[in-house]
């Protein structure tokens, strides 16, 4: 028998390290015909705000070689209404349910975290500030270190319970976003979120998304979160949950041997809805051949 727990602190602890990524399994429901939803570390459900958002405009979704690229900004039904009709149908899986936390402005973070920590079966949330597809707020708060602080700091005030803060890859240093968001309070990081992309349709000649820019994620993506995710690992003292085109076991397993405790898998859903049961076994299976006797074993252990 092997030991797949993982512990993130404060009071999170994973069966598994594998958790699915925000914005790519609905509310976790969406997949329970395909598989036991219960067999996962955890899931990350869609992204949640203040009020409804209806998102951006049509076409915000546009395939490119080995990923994709997304603008759906954060189209969600509220905090209210998430509590309301969604809380009730997910409160008792037997796994880890964190909820995505975004906003326009630090008010707005911290009062939807505010009415998610009075939620007993929500051991956590994860702090969104790193959305790439939004106008205003998300990413800008995720490429200034000040404003990552101020916005962990307010929320860490209010949310008692695991505070996992997303970090933007679209940054000059990563570390020093994550260093910042450590002193403010974060429990741990997730890393990465998409990385800013556009594609254009030369025949009409037009942008292929209504907001120009959006967000590229897929397997394109990996070497930079891998990257990221080893020198964010190096960096700080709290876990870091990494993520960014990981699509088979062996994927999963180079995040973890470069430090991640975790990892979130995200646009593979889309392609395979059996991808994360397929990295649980397949994880299992490494730490038997290797003789390891738990995850922890292989956490940060890339030999250099």
């Amino acid at each position: 028998m092997v030991d797949l727990s993982v512990n993130l602190g404060n009071n999170l602890v994973l069966k598994n390290p594998v958790m699915t990524a925000s914005g790519t399994y609905g509310y976790g429901t969406e997949y329970a015909d395909f598989i036991d939803i219960n067999q996962l570390g955890g899931i990350v459900v869609k992204g949640t705000t203040l009020t409804k958002r209806e998102g951006n405009p049509y076409p915000r979704m546009a395939e490119t070689p080995k990923g994709m690229l997304n603008a759906v900004g954060l189209q969600n039904v509220g905090v209210d209404s998430f509590i309301e009709t969604i809380y009730p149908k997910i409160k008792d899986f037997n796994t880890n349910m964190l909820v995505n936390v975004s906003g326009s402005t630090v008010e707005e973070y911290v009062e939807t975290a505010r009415k998610i920590n009075s939620l007993d079966n929500i051991p956590g949330i994860e702090l969104n500030i790193s959305c790439p597809n939004v106008k205003e707020g998300g990413m800008a708060f995720g490429t200034s270190c000040p404003s990552a602080i101020a916005v962990t700091k307010a929320v860490r005030d209010v949310y008692k319970k695991h505070l996992m803060v997303k970090l933007s890859p679209n940054v000059t240093d990563i570390t020093e976003i994550a260093k910042g968001v450590e002193g403010a309070g974060a429990d741990s990081v997730s890393l990465i979120n998409t990385i800013m992309g556009m594609a254009i349709d030369i025949e009409s000649q037009n942008p292929k998304l209504s907001t120009i820019t959006g967000g590229l994620s897929g397997p394109c993506i990996k070497p930079v979160a891998l990257r990221m995710v080893w020198q964010t690992a190096n960096a700080i003292n709290i876990p870091v949950v990494g993520m960014g085109g990981i699509s088979s076991v062996s994927d999963a397993i180079e995040f973890i041997l470069a430090g991640a405790s975790a990892i979130e898998i995200g646009t593979a859903n889309f392609i395979d809805p059996e991808i994360t049961i397929k990295v649980i076994d397949g994880i299992e299976a490494y730490l038997c051949e290797k003789g390891c006797k738990s995850i922890g074993e292989i956490t940060g252990a890339l030999k250099i």
